[in-house]
């Protein structure tokens, strides 16, 4: 094996900032290459397809496939409940799958859910964060995006072996079928983080990727605390992408006010509130709000005048 991508990679994480070390980000200057590498793939593709798919598809319709793929997800979800031993999960997800791909028709109705059955999702990386695993470094995948060493494992363990996904291969479908339907995962994905608002959360952000990488490692850790609106620790509310996305805009705002993309911190000057023509800034002068109208004393005619500093 050639050692050109590993010397490759330590150089680019030679570059990583101080701030992305002390975020846990030590691979910092590699993540910001991949990051830049898949928004403008995003931009040049993804987005443009996604686009054009929310144009043509109807809203109730991307709502069916969206639901379809989570349905899809349940059996993945309930094998790794059980191998984490969380049987309330398990159950959950399994009953999901059934009552959905029946009385929801392969789950484009979501009849479980009103039955009070919530969701539970489960992957090998929380299965392995249970198991005692640390995540290790954040890492931003090529196509993927963000994700650390534990999940870059977990996701591909589940690629090869999610029910679902093994069930299309060993079908016999064609492969431009096997293509076609990743390729619509792929863009119903796409349309979640659109729908989600996170997309125009990143795109007004100072600095998308550190926002990003803020969402995620609060979002997993979410999911690893089964902190969900259907866990076992009965949490209601904001979704775990919501709050994680909530706390990340916040992070990212008390760490870019005044700051625009390309525009160095030091060089923005604090925002100054404007006052009233005639009125004065009585935190600037010290005046009681009192005081503000009382009429201005009389002028001395006779007095010298201020001298004005070069």
């Amino acid at each position: 094996m050639s050692k050109w991508p590993l010397l490759m990679m330590c150089s680019l994480a030679a570059c990583a900032t101080t701030a992305d070390r002390e975020a846990g980000d030590p691979l910092g200057g590699f993540n910001r290459g991949v990051w830049k590498f898949n928004d403008t793939l995003d931009k040049v593709a993804l987005k443009p397809v996604t686009k054009v798919y929310r144009a043509v598809t109807p809203r109730p319709a991307r709502r069916g496939i969206t639901r379809i793929f989570d349905n899809l997800a349940e059996p993945f979800s309930a094998a790794n409940a059980l191998l984490q031993g969380r049987l309330k999960r398990a159950g959950q997800s399994l009953a999901r799958f059934v009552i959905n791909t029946t009385l929801g028709v392969g789950g484009i109705a979501d009849h479980a859910t009103g039955f009070g059955i919530k969701a539970a999702p489960e992957d090998f990386g929380q299965t392995m964060a249970i198991w005692g695993m640390r995540p290790g470094p954040y890492l931003v995948l090529p196509l993927l995006g963000p994700s650390d060493f534990r999940d870059g494992i977990g996701t591909g363990v589940g690629f090869f072996t999610n029910p679902w996904r093994v069930a299309l291969r060993e079908s016999g479908a064609s492969q431009g079928l096997r293509y076609g339907v990743s390729a619509l995962e792929v863009i119903d994905t796409r349309n979640r983080l659109i729908e989600s608002g996170a997309d125009g959360a990143l795109e007004t952000s100072a600095d998308s990727y550190a926002m990003a990488r803020s969402a995620f490692q609060q979002f997993r850790q979410a999911q690893v605390e089964n902190r969900d609106e259907g866990g076992d620790n009965g949490h209601h509310g904001e979704s775990d992408l919501d709050r994680a996305l909530d706390a990340a805009v916040s992070d990212a705002a008390a760490s870019d006010v005044g700051v625009t993309d390309g525009a160095n911190p030091a060089e923005v000057s604090p925002e100054v509130p404007e006052v009233a023509p005639g009125v004065a800034d009585p935190a600037q002068e010290n005046i009681a709000p009192d005081q503000m109208n009382a009429p201005m004393p009389p002028v001395d005619a006779g007095a010298p005048a201020p001298k004005v500093l070069p």
